[in-house]
């Protein structure tokens, strides 16, 4: 039988929403046994965004496989005394509660620590110290106050959001990082740590491009940046719509027959404009000097992908990409989420995979990103709430069956 990266680290699960759950769910399909601790009413997110009535919704089915949940009212003394057990049998904690509510709980980092000198302890919250600490911390939020929000989207008009869900997976991620590395130091020290994961400041590290351009304006404007306006006056980065914003400047070029998602990215590259200029029909742009180096074209990017759009709007995207690619162009069609869930080579990748849920039958879901050779990943569904009450109250710490009967008419679980 194969043994899996994390066998035998146990991690207790106090995470709701997306951030927490993101990152513990990670860390079940790395092996570890992830026990999710929910109130009695449940992970709110059981409950929002369903699609079918009565059954988990996917918005929390699809953050909380390979997981086990107990329930506890953690507010009760029978509660914290179990809690207390928990604790004391875990390897790692996580949680991403509001500042301050499990200190309120009575379990202070000082008193974890005496409970359970070894855990690591990790917290997800929305901001660092300061003041912004107390702020209500959303995805939207951590985009706007992490350099996203107002370097995404077009110079003539508001900044935007990304789909993408850098402010709370985003911050798990970050989150699974500094669990794996505290547990590699327990190796050395035998002891645990604090371990402090900030969503505004998850969502700077992914920005920190952005901060190189700042810092690049001090010495003159951002010549690969295709804005219309003259950035030589300004002292902030530009949103720049599609532009690379990297070194070979890339742009989303229409396809036909002109749906929302009819674009596929190209990248000019140095060696690719010769190719490109055939295939667009404009052989005499390879070796005209107002076109032929990359120092020529920058200043006039948004012509240079308007004559390669006037081409591409001719054809459906993978007939653009297929052409391009045989010339070795870098560049990729715009998928829609309904092409991605129907991809063939993601489901032969177990990106998207298939899972049996008791109640709901089979949804669909994200599978791990994470390949590793000896720990191979097999997704396997969210657990109903409570399901696992008798097997961890009863199975592991010792209680009894009438006790457990008690606990669930006291509203302790």
């Amino acid at each position: 039988m194969t043994t899996k990266a994390l066998e035998g680290v146990r991690v207790l699960d106090m995470t709701h929403v997306q951030s927490g759950p993101s990152a513990t769910q990670l860390l079940a399909w790395l092996g570890a046994d992830v026990v999710k601790l929910e109130a009695p009413t449940g992970d709110i997110t059981r409950k929002q965004l369903r699609d079918l009535p009565d059954v988990d919704s996917l918005y929390f089915t699809m953050l909380n496989c390979n997981k086990r949940s107990i329930t506890l009212n953690t507010k009760t003394e029978r509660g914290k005394e179990l809690l207390t057990e928990l604790i004391r049998r875990s390897d790692v904690m996580v949680e991403n509660f509001g500042p301050g509510a499990v200190d309120r709980m009575g379990f202070t980092w000082e008193r974890i620590q005496e409970i359970n000198p070894r855990i690591v302890y990790a917290s997800i919250k929305g901001f660092g110290d300061g003041p912004y600490t107390n702020f209500k911390a959303y995805e939207v939020v951590a985009q706007a106050m992490g350099g996203s929000m107002a370097t995404t989207g077009f110079e003539d008009g508001p900044p935007l959001a990304t789909g993408a869900q850098i402010g709370d997976s985003g911050t798990g991620i970050h989150a699974v990082a500094g669990i794996l590395a505290a547990l590699f130091q327990r190796e050395n020290t035998g002891r645990g740590q604090r371990v402090n994961v900030a969503m505004q400041h998850a969502v700077l590290n992914l920005c920190r491009v952005k901060l190189r351009d700042q810092q690049r304006l001090t010495h003159g404007p951002l010549a690969e940046y295709p804005n219309s306006q003259d950035t030589a006056e300004a002292d902030e980065v530009p949103r720049s719509g599609n532009a690379s914003g990297g070194g070979q400047p890339g742009w989303a070029v229409k396809c036909a027959p002109g749906g929302p998602n009819d674009y596929v990215y190209v990248i000019v590259q140095p060696v690719g404009w010769q190719p490109l200029s055939e295939l667009i029909g404009r052989p005499e742009l390879a070796g005209d000097p107002e076109w032929a180096t990359p120092e020529a074209r920058l200043p006039k990017l948004n012509k240079m992908f308007q004559l390669i759009e006037e081409w591409s709007s001719t054809l459906p995207k993978w007939e653009v990409l297929e052409r391009l690619n045989a010339h070795n162009i870098p560049c990729g069609p715009i998928l829609s989420t309904k092409e991605i869930i129907e991809d063939e080579s993601l489901v032969a990748n177990e990106m998207v995979v298939e899972v049996a849920h008791p109640e709901r039958g089979t949804f669909t879901t994200v599978g791990s990103p994470l390949k590793l050779s000896d720990s191979p990943v097999e997704v396997v569904s969210s657990p109903l709430l409570g399901e696992h009450n008798a097997e961890v109250f009863v199975g592991e710490l010792g209680l009894g069956d009438e006790e457990l009967r008690l606990l669930k008419s006291n509203g302790v679980i």
